[in-house]
């Protein structure tokens, strides 16, 4: 069959236009929706040298006469990796907004820093003489994604509202942004290592109009390398503070989903010790849903860690040597754990109000406690109903802290027995003799690096 002609093609290369129509046709029927003009629209900008297709850099070329082409076999690659990706939009992460969020300026120009854009356009819409003045019927896109037609809001009281994306385009947002900071890493260093060797030339490619040179769509970048461990046993505190931290931790891949480069140090806030670099979406998977100092909600994005990939987390918790020696969870997890896993049989059920013969879990599980921080053994769990359809707050159990932790133990070596083996008391030499106050993050400003 032969392929149809793309108007616009020239030696392998393919106007703006064109490139717009053709990413718009390949990924009509991909899971993550996408913007019609990729290419042309803002943020994207073909002056820079390039442009964001999902999680890959696509490089622009200024040919004659002024006009920018992208080769087209770029698009098609972009468009074939966004095509396999799977999105569950049932599987939200909170984007925003969050209190104290650095304020930062924008332009056409600036890195992709897709959730201060995204924040910015919906404080924009938010205002109706703004919103006239801004939209004027321009796609909402990021990386070639129109996030709009996904972004799911949600509204308390009438006053407070949240921001949420499915965590498959979190992902793919993440590592755009991240791709995008390594190929501009390697251009620059390309660009210093050429004016440092080599004698001004008036025979070479032109600089793009904002002042840097055109670069080949094959500009190397450094991928991200797998994380074995090299930060194991350090404690936070003292990590977080070294120069170039940041840095190194962007040079991993997140060590639990493997597939995302990490952006955060996860540690525990009971033991203070660094569990391993993290992407920000397996980030906020991984941290249950604060509601006071002593008191969580499980919510169900939580639920999923105890049925897929287990072992995985829990190996990732116990990276912490705290965690491991006393065959534990911090105080938070185990809490959760006991609402979902060790109270499963007292929670009540309702019927599907739809009709089907299934019955649903009711409400929401909370879990809070009584008791010292810096000894959470003699902590009280309580496990409540919360948000029952029938108007009830139904207490379920209360469950003393050292008969969690038992609890726990017993079905740690039934679930991962590798992980329950490695873990023990005859590694307690070097621990805190007391545990550390439960540092708790209401507000989601942990998103930042540290």
């Amino acid at each position: 069959m032969s392929e149809r002609v793309i108007p616009g093609r020239t030696g392998g290369l393919i106007t703006l236009g064109a490139a717009d129509v053709l990413w718009a046709r390949l990924t009509a029927g991909s899971a993550v929706p996408t913007a019609s003009a990729a290419f042309t629209r803002s943020p994207a900008n073909a002056r820079a040298g390039y442009v964001l297709l999902g999680s890959r850099v696509v490089a622009t070329v200024e040919v004659s006469g002024g006009r920018w082409s992208v080769p087209e076999i770029e698009v098609r690659r972009a468009a074939a990796e966004l095509n396999v990706v799977e999105m569950d939009r049932q599987n939200l992460v909170r984007i925003g907004p969050f209190r104290n969020a650095q304020k930062q300026e924008h332009n056409e120009r600036t890195p992709l820093r897709w959730r201060q854009r995204i924040t910015r356009e919906l404080e924009e819409l938010g205002d109706p003489e703004r919103a006239a003045r801004c939209d004027g019927g321009r796609p909402h896109h990021l990386a070639g994604i129109d996030w709009r037609r996904i972004l799911v809001e949600e509204t308390r009281d009438r006053t407070a509202r949240t921001w949420w994306l499915p965590r498959a385009v979190v992902r793919l947002l993440d590592a755009a942004e991240h791709t995008e900071t390594q190929w501009l890493q390697a251009a620059r260093t390309r660009q210093e290592s050429a004016a440092a060797t080599e004698p001004p030339s008036h025979h070479g490619q032109a600089p793009a109009a904002d002042g840097r040179q055109t670069t080949s769509p094959d500009c190397p970048t450094t991928p991200p390398r797998p994380y074995n461990g090299e930060l194991k046993g350090h404690l936070y505190s003292v990590l977080s503070r070294k120069p170039g931290i940041s840095r190194k931790v962007a040079g991993w891949m997140c060590a639990i989903c493997g597939t995302a480069p990490a952006a955060v140090l996860d540690h525990c806030h009971e033991h203070g010790y660094v569990r391993a670099p993290v992407c920000q979406s397996c980030n906020t998977q991984e941290r249950p849903d604060h509601l006071y100092s002593n008191d969580i909600r499980v919510a169900n994005r939580y639920i999923r860690l105890f049925h897929t990939g287990t072992a995985d987390w829990l190996r990732h918790w116990h990276r912490c040597p705290g965690c491991r020696a006393r065959t534990t969870l911090p105080l938070p997890h185990l809490a959760a754990w006991t609402a979902h896993i060790a109270c499963r049989s007292l929670r009540p059920t309702h019927r599907d109000p739809r009709g089907s013969r299934a019955r649903k879990p009711c409400g929401a599980l909370r879990v809070s406690w009584t008791g010292s921080h810096n000894a959470p053994g003699s902590c009280l769990l309580t496990v409540t109903v919360d948000l029952c359809p029938s108007g009830e707050h139904r207490v379920l159990a209360r469950v003393p802290y050292r008969e969690a932790a038992e609890r726990f133990g017993t079905w740690l070596a039934e679930t991962a027995p590798a992980v329950a083996a490695a873990a023990g008391p005859d590694r307690l030499d070097g621990l805190p003799t007391r545990f550390r106050p439960v540092i708790v993050d209401t507000s989601g400003e942990g998103l930042g690096l540290f």
